[in-house]
């Protein structure tokens, strides 16, 4: 005797199985840009770094909520991503530039935490702000929408705040080991 899914549970399996094909070939892409943009394969780990930060902001909000994870939770998680990867781009990048001014990494990457912090934080926080009245919106057509917007907002404000101390912490630590210093231009 076997079991197979059917109907509606064979529709949301084929749905997960695409969604996260497309997640990885888009994590996939996202790595290779960047190991050209960095001329590094160090760094690009640690940009994507943040994504899994965003999936513990993202269940904490649904358990919070009590909402089940669904598939509109997962485009959520997907979109989340793609915020996330530009906070921490941003972050390495001013890292890279502090060290090619002469800073160690650790100077570099307390300067460029430091100097980055108010336009992560305030973008950060402006869409969420954009995000809470959908989410607490209780109308019949919006209950499709709030897994989605609740893994935004929840995995952005826990990406965000982990990710500040997260990225340029690993930027540190490895270059301590000698692993992922810019190359010279």
């Amino acid at each position: 005797r076997s079991a197979s899914f059917v109907g509606q549970g064979k529709e949301a399996a084929t749905t997960g199985g695409s969604l996260a094909t497309n997640f990885l070939v888009g994590v996939a892409f996202v790595f290779i840009l960047l190991s050209f943009q960095f001329k590094s394969y160090v760094q690009p780990i640690l940009v994507l770094a943040a994504i899994p930060l965003g999936v513990i902001g993202m269940v904490a909000g649904h358990l919070a909520m009590g909402l089940n994870l669904s598939i509109p939770s997962l485009v959520g998680l997907a979109t989340l991503s793609g915020v996330v990867v530009n906070n921490s781009i941003l972050l390495v990048t001013f890292i890279r530039e502090e060290m090619a001014e002469g800073r160690s990494p650790i100077e570099a990457a307390s300067e460029a935490a430091k100097s980055r912090l108010r336009a992560v934080v305030l973008t950060s926080l402006t869409t969420v702000a954009g995000l809470l009245p959908l989410l607490a919106e209780s109308s019949t057509q919006a209950q499709f929408l709030i897994p989605l917007v609740n893994s935004l907002a929840f995995g952005l404000l826990t990406a965000t705040t982990l990710s500040l101390f997260l990225v340029p912490s690993l930027f540190a630590i490895l270059a301590d080991f000698g692993v992922g210093r810019p190359k010279s231009e």
